[in-house]
This record gives C-alpha cells, structure tokens and sequence, in this order.
C-alpha cells in the first residue's frame, strides 16, 4: 500500500474521511481518528461567515491536538474573500486547506457556490490561485463529475486546479443532478486521473476494502474518500487501510475481508466494541457540545449506528422520543 503525498504533507494511509456537514463534527472526528484513521476532513465552513466573525465558525473551526492531521474545508464563490479567510487561518492545525466545488446543496448551489462552479471553469481557477497565494499549506480542491450529464467537466476542472496551483483534487464521480443517487462513474475519476500529475484521490460508492482495492485499480487514483458509508461506523477507515495492506501480501487471495465476522452489529466488530464505541462517541458529543444538543445530534448518529439490526426500528422510535443522555446510554446497554 503506497502512501499519499499531498504538497509537503505525507500520509501513511491512502484513505480519507470525507468531509461532511452535520457528520464530521469534532467528536466524529476524534472517534474516527482513535479507530486508526489517517487524513481527516472537517465540515465545510462558509469563508464569508469567517469574513464577517460570525460566531456560529467558532465551533466548525476547532481542532484537536489529537485528530491531526485534518484538512479544513471552506466554501465560497468571491475569490478575494477566499484569500482572506484562508491567510486568517493560517495559524489553525490543520494540514490542508480544501476547496469545495461539489455540494450539490440547493442554498450552496443557488448563491453560486460549491458545484455550481463546476459550470464556471474561470471562476473557480481565480479562486484556487488567490487562495494558494494567501496560505502556507497545500491547497486541494473537491469537484465532482460534472453539474449535471450535459456538462460533464471534471477532467478539465481538474487540470484549470492543477494550473491554478491545488496540490490535490477530489472527485466524486456523481453529477450535482444525481445528488447521492445512482451510481458512481468511477471512468471519470480515471479521465481525471490522466488529465493531470496531481494526486487525485477517488470518491463515490467506495464502502469496503476491496471496493476501495477495486477503485484504485480501475482509475489508478492516488486515494480513496470515504464519505457515508462512515455513517455509524468509524472503524470503516482503518479496515479498509488493513484490506489494503493485506493486499501486499503475495500470500493474500483477495477474495476474503480484513475484518471480524460480520456479527450482530453489521459493521464487523464485537457487540462489546460497538457499545463501547457508541458510547464514547456520547461522552465526546456531550463533553463538547453540552447534553440538550448531544442528544440530538446523537439521535441521528444512533440511527446509523443501528441500521441493519434486530430491532432497530423500535429502537430508533425511542432514541427520537428521549432527551436525557443517560437514557440513550440505558438503551445502548440493553442491546
């Protein structure tokens, strides 16, 4: 298994935690990174609220000493703004600062961020270059196929990125149209892939090790993202890194996974592991953000957590109904 190089940065793992909004909040974070991830993105910060102090960014913008390394994901559409909010970040501890073209978003979308400047080449090269001029650290850019299927572009955004000087793209192989529907064109990751010298890490329908083998193989991408399929399970990162390392090995078939049995849980770890695990993601939701919102946001996460097992309809009716952390730790236990 190679590792990634991205600027100056070095990754011993090419596996990424995708950066998504309302999921990778600093507790998902720190969950995912103590299972043994890598590279880790944070939720995408709007560059205007950070431009005007808006004091909702003060959350979205910490960082842990112990989920290092991160890469820190704005968004917007005016590149003077992108420079200046990414010249005063420069002093946070993340690795990376990324670039988001691809939230299919309606609101993102409609004030002519996140992809819909996949329909403005021009724009989105001015933005990339005043946002490497501002910063210190590697700058990478995350697009997807294309706004919709007349206007698959994804090739050529990625090399006006390379030319405007990003360190690294992300592609998603989904139109804007398609949302998270359908399935992923990994042909256009590797159309990408031969279109620059940049690393191009992989994104779309990647759910397991040998998907992960499989996509690296077919497009010759330097990474795979992966996105919800780490919805309630943060160990996803780090066995799909082992898939991969096994995958060294001469001895390796390749036809068997690198992880438990399946077992009641779904996500192939011990009864014992997930309830320790949904735990702690409690605790740190808690100890962050205090109990009235850790509640509610672990509501969703519970959901996941369960999705697929005995029971977890009737479960999750309960888990949406309470408001006290100590009861959805009493149910946790009981399973």
């Amino acid at each position: 298994m190679k590792s990634l190089q991205i600027g100056g940065c070095t990754y011993s793992t090419p596996v990424i935690l995708a950066p998504m909004a309302g999921v990778c909040d600093l507790p998902f974070r720190l969950l995912v990174r103590r299972k043994g991830a890598g590279l880790i993105c944070m939720e995408m910060v709007s560059a205007k609220a950070i431009h005007f102090n808006n004091k909702n960014t003060k959350d979205l913008l910490a960082i842990e000493p112990e989920e290092v390394p991160v890469s820190l994901q704005l968004f917007g559409h005016e590149p003077e703004i992108m420079a200046e909010t990414a010249a005063r970040i420069e002093e946070l501890s993340n690795d990376i600062v990324d670039i988001n073209m691809g939230c299919p978003v309606p609101k993102i979308v409609n004030n002519g961020e996140g992809s819909a400047l996949m329909k403005d080449p021009v724009l989105a090269g001015k933005i990339i270059e005043a946002t490497v001029k501002a910063t210190t650290k590697p700058v990478t850019v995350k697009i997807r196929k294309g706004f919709n299927d007349a206007s698959v572009n994804a090739p050529e955004l990625a090399h006006v990125a390379q030319e405007s000087g990003a360190a690294a793209v992300a592609v998603h192989g989904r139109t804007r149209e398609q949302y998270y529907a359908g399935t992923a064109d990994w042909d256009v990751i590797r159309l990408v892939k031969e279109a620059v010298s940049i690393p191009v890490i992989g994104n779309g329908d990647v759910t397991d090790g040998p998907s992960a083998k499989r996509m690296m193989d077919e497009t010759g991408c330097d990474g795979v993202m992966i996105g919800r399929a780490a919805q309630g399970n943060p160990w996803i990162i780090a066995k799909i890194t082992e898939y991969l390392k096994a995958c060294d090995d001469p001895s390796f078939s390749g036809k068997e996974e690198v992880k438990n049995t399946p077992s009641l849980t779904g996500q192939g770890v011990s009864m014992e592991e997930w309830k320790a695990t949904v735990l702690e993601h409690m605790a740190l939701m808690e100890a962050f953000k205090g109990e009235y919102i850790a509640v509610r946001e672990m509501r969703k996460h519970i959901c996941w957590y369960t999705a697929g097992m005995k029971g977890a309809s009737g479960l999750r009716k309960k888990v949406n109904e309470t408001e006290k952390m100590q009861e959805l730790r009493d149910m946790v236990n009981a399973l």
